[in-house]
């Protein structure tokens, strides 16, 4: 399961102190961490309150790294403890990343807004519900295409899991199945999370580019942003504590392996992973990005303006990748999603008029994780804001 932004993550920090073109060429400045401030000793009392087993947590402009911190342990009952350079899942925080995938692939023209299904998948024919023919690119990445919630029957996700495919062709399967069966509501009708209809965006993407999309992310965002820690599925090695394990609602670890992530089918809905630092050059870009700066990734700022305004006809406010929402720490709008497979949880929170953003991940999914990572989001986003008062 992967799951969608929550609305009320960092609600209390709603009064902190208000204060006062995407163009290909590098980016003007180094987006470095040396000088970050050091924050694990904000997140580490979070850890005992919320039975969470380890943390990590960044706060960003567009060029650098405010504050950094980790806390805890990678997996539960072992000494190895989290480092700030450890990878976290994020779930489906994936979604924006795909939904700039996408971005950039109608900017070189392979894509467009408009694509529709029919269009990318004309040999599928009679054998898709004729409803999704003329389903939209842009509704498929805003929840607006009638796709089904969830995978329609166990089988098809017993099929998955254990399928021997390769990515591309267990989306391709995926594709097929989901798209025989109805449309849940009409397409373009009304606002349904849907991780199967983020599959077959990313499946879209793939298939007019020619290289999976998990080839696609390393070679057109990750490597221009260097995002080097980028991987899919749980991280590690099995048998070597090397990197964070995921813990499940109850707190028990999962070793890295088919059954400790989402099955690879719905993998542009949310089988990234990262270190905190890498997943920040990556929000950094969307803050670039909306103020007209330099990014790397090639798109001006109407790409991100198309990725950050919300569908007609909420509610929710959701756009391309983000849930829409206004917050008077965030001067107005802000960008937000979170994200579990069950086993992690991580969270987004950027506000563009600021050029700031908050991002928090940790190892285990369930409510209490949720509750971990929204306070901690809400702690870093009100001493940051406090600092920077005190630095005017």
């Amino acid at each position: 399961m992967v799951v969608m932004a929550v609305l009320g993550a960092a609600a209390f920090v709603e009064n902190a102190h208000a204060g006062t073109a995407g163009e290909s060429q590098p980016r003007q400045e180094p987006f470095a961490s040396s000088a970050a401030e050091d924050v694990g000793r904000l997140l580490a009392p979070l850890l005992a309150k919320h039975d969470v087993p380890g943390m990590a947590a960044v706060a960003l402009t567009s060029e650098k790294l405010l504050a950094q911190g980790a806390a805890g342990v990678r997996r539960r009952g072992s000494p190895e403890q989290v480092t700030i350079g450890d990878k976290f899942h994020i779930g489906s925080c994936t979604k924006a990343i795909t939904a700039t995938l996408c971005a950039i692939l109608v900017d070189q023209g392979d894509l467009s807004w408009d694509t529709t299904i029919a269009d990318v998948f004309a040999e599928l024919g009679e054998s898709i519900q004729p409803a999704y023919r003329s389903v939209t690119l842009e509704q498929l990445l805003a929840h607006r295409a009638g796709i089904p919630a969830e995978l329609p029957g166990g089988v098809l996700q017993l099929r998955l899991r254990t399928s021997p495919a390769k990515p591309a062709q267990a989306r391709h399967l995926l594709l097929r199945d989901v798209l025989a069966q109805e449309p849940s509501a009409e397409p373009g009708a009304k606002f349904i999370y849907s991780n199967a209809g983020y599959a077959i965006a990313g499946h879209m993407a793939e298939t007019v580019a020619g290289k999976d999309w998990e080839t696609l992310l390393r070679e057109k965002i990750a490597a221009p942003l260097g995002m080097t820690s980028l991987g899919f599925g749980a991280p590690g090695t099995l048998g070597v504590v090397d990197q964070p394990r995921g813990h499940g609602p109850m707190g028990a670890p999962v070793e890295p392996g088919p059954l400790a992530d989402n099955p690879t089918a719905i993998g542009p809905a949310g089988t990234a992973h990262c270190a905190p630092g890498d997943w920040a050059r990556f929000a950094a870009a969307h803050l670039a990005g909306a103020r007209g700066k330099p990014t790397g990734l090639g798109l001006e700022r109407s790409a991100f303006e198309k990725l950050h305004a919300p569908a007609e006809g909420g509610p929710p406010k959701y756009a391309l990748g983000w849930m829409v929402v206004e917050r008077n720490w965030a001067h107005g709008v802000a960008l937000s999603h979170s994200g579990s497979n069950t086993l992690w949880y991580a969270v987004a929170w950027l506000a563009p008029k600021r050029d700031f953003g908050v991002l928090v991940a940790c190892n285990r999914g369930g409510e209490e994780a949720l509750k971990a990572c929204d306070e901690a989001a809400s702690i870093l986003i009100r001493h940051s804001l406090e600092k920077a008062a005190k630095a005017e």
